[in-house]
């Protein structure tokens, strides 16, 4: 995967709190979904990208450590229902109930 945030890998990442990092992941996540539902797969798949390139800069935030069972838990069951068999039951409703509320919590830091 060829690297889509040069200068939030490099540090700048780390500077934000982990709600609005989640916000920025859940961004994402909903630009593919709305690719997806519009049949766009490639554009759906770029923003799939970003988004677990987003979410692997957050895994490696050393300020998370206690909540790496449930970031590594989100990429599989993002991998499962984009790229995978969907196992988990994901629907779109599902992941805009998961990062909807932080979005909403960014919009207040």
């Amino acid at each position: 995967m060829t690297e889509q945030h040069p200068s939030l890998a490099a540090g700048r990442w780390r500077e934000f709190p982990l709600v609005v990092q989640f916000a920025h992941i859940g961004s994402e996540v909903e630009r593919a979904l709305r690719w997806e539902s519009r049949g766009n797969e490639k554009r759906s798949r770029r923003a799939l990208d970003r988004g677990l390139e987003l979410l692997s800069l957050t895994i490696a935030d050393p300020r998370h450590s206690g909540r790496l069972k449930e970031m590594t838990r989100l990429r599989e069951v993002l991998l499962d229902y984009f790229l995978g068999d969907n196992h988990h039951g994901s629907t779109p409703e599902s992941w805009h109930r998961y990062f909807h509320p932080f979005g909403v919590a960014a919009n207040r830091e």
